[in-house]
């Protein structure tokens, strides 16, 4: 039997609405009323903030006790992103904020940055609960994530036609006035130092918005001053023709190509061209093949051999001109679990969850929520090639400006960025050196005049996943202001 749409109030459906908020109420009263001591924020909250609070969120751990809120905030009258934010573990009243966006463009920093790299809770296997992430960046700022742009994951518009105009400038506008309305929510963090982060596009979105952030600060008598103290991007794509240029020699000083596929790409690819000629596409395509058999955002890790349904992706799904697909079978158990996509999948469509972390998307119930979106990657106006005047202008500007690479990362590997980094010729205050952590080679990291270039060895694309302690060591000393340690 065919089920009502969900646009209509079926008695069912009502009934088990009415049944999951009773449920999130009573499990309120039991948090606020018997662990009153243990939450973060122990001051009264405007009914604004209050009704964003989550109190129940199945499967959380119990210990330690998270201060956390999500919900949506409108940037246009019919079009909202939704949020995540996490209170620091402590000292949040003195503690920066820091805004995380992930890339894609189309991928949800709810299912990756929150739920699998960086957040205080991953999603255990098979989506069936949360589990403890002791490395998580909230133990250094006030962690908040949004969902960008409009039609990712539970952000929504009510305009159709929003979805073909997305392009870098309608997506930093959109994450500007979410800025500013979040922090009209949440007041008592608009004092605070604001710092940007993000990875693989959040390349092109993180030095934008502060870009964006940095000019109307300049103009307060039309605009709100936001205390912005600099960015932090992770594996960004920053410039295509460094970006390209080193993916193909990645690729083949890496043994994923031969040396007759690599010469190929070299003679008919100009990456300086805006757009590709077909021979290079065809070379180019060949590049690609053998990332149908590996992962190509972490090389020398296992894939995921989970079956592949229509409801589910992973991050290979998402490769520059191709949508690949890994291999059906068992999956391999391990330190590293490279299935963390429809894991997020499965826990973030559940009924229950989606009650207790407010995301109603308008009322479509039925509407399934995806780590990415396909159709936002292939309908993304793709309208700006280099973000190094951005970083000119910022670096003139006097921002903090960090930029790390996980080495084991053949999407946007570190020797592309390398190249960009060269490219702004910059002063350099200390050459490359390697930087420690327990003991052990962390990385490499040369400090510019302006910039700092951190390489984190043995991570791929996404840091914080592959290298959690490393990638915690990093954002410590980015926001401390103290200098990776570069002795045992």
């Amino acid at each position: 039997m065919a089920s009502a749409p969900a646009s209509a109030a079926s008695p069912l459906f009502l009934l088990l609405s009415v049944l999951g908020f009773l449920m999130i109420g009573i499990g309120s009263f039991f948090i606020t009323g018997i662990n009153a001591s243990d939450q973060t924020n122990t001051y009264p909250l405007p009914e604004t903030q209050q009704s964003d609070r989550i109190t129940l969120l199945p499967g959380q751990p119990s210990n330690p006790p998270i201060s956390h809120f999500s919900g949506y905030i409108t940037v246009h009258p019919g079009r909202a992103l939704f949020y995540w934010f996490f209170e620091a573990q402590s000292q949040p009243s003195k503690r920066p904020l820091l805004l995380w966006l992930n890339g894609g463009p189309g991928c949800s920093s709810i299912g990756y940055g929150a739920a699998v790299e960086l957040g205080p809770f991953r999603v255990k296997r098979n989506g069936v609960g949360l589990e403890f992430n002791k490395y998580a960046w909230n133990k250094e700022a006030n962690l908040l994530f949004v969902e960008s742009p409009v039609g990712v994951g539970f952000s929504y518009t009510n305009t159709s036609s929003d979805l073909t105009r997305l392009d870098d400038s309608f997506v930093a506008e959109d994450a500007y006035h979410f800025i500013v309305n979040w922090l009209d929510r949440f007041p008592q963090f608009k004092a605070h130092d604001l710092y940007i982060s993000g990875e693989s596009y959040g390349g092109h979105y993180v030095p934008q918005l502060a870009e964006l952030v940095y000019d109307r600060n300049k103009d307060q008598k039309n605009y709100p001053f936001i205390h912005l103290k600099g960015f932090i991007v992770g594996n960004p794509e920053t410039d295509d023709f460094y970006d390209s240029k080193g993916l193909l020699e990645y690729a083949w000083s890496h043994a994923v190509i031969s040396d007759q596929v690599y010469e190929k790409a070299k003679q008919v690819c100009d990456f300086e061209l805006i757009n590709w000629t077909d021979q290079c596409n065809a070379a180019m395509n060949i590049v690609f093949q053998p990332y149908t058999e590996i992962d190509i955002y972490n090389i020398y890790a296992p894939i995921c051999l989970l079956n592949k349904t229509s409801s589910s992706s992973s991050a290979s799904d998402h490769v520059l001109t191709s949508h690949f697909k890994v291999k059906k079978g068992k999956r391999i158990l391990g330190g590293y679990d490279p299935c963390y996509s429809p894991y997020a999948e499965e826990y973030f469509n559940r009924m229950d969850v989606r009650l207790s972390i407010h995301a109603n998307m308008e009322g479509n119930t039925s509407k399934k929520w995806r780590v990415c979106s396909d159709s936002i990657l292939n309908s993304y106006n793709f309208t700006v090639f280099s973000i190094l005047p951005i970083y000119r202008k910022l670096i003139k500007a006097g921002l903090k400006i960090w930029v790390y690479s996980g080495d084991m990362d053949g999407r946007i590997p570190f020797s592309g960025t390398q190249y960009c980094m060269e490219a702004l010729d910059l002063p350099i205050n200390a050459s490359w050196h390697s930087w420690f952590h327990h003991n052990q080679v962390g990385g490499r990291v040369v400090e510019y005049e302006g910039l700092t270039f951190v390489t984190v060895r043995g991570a791929g694309h996404l840091v914080p996943l592959n290298k959690p302690s490393e990638a915690l060591k990093l954002i410590n000393s980015f926001l401390s202001g103290r200098n990776l340690p570069t002795t045992h």
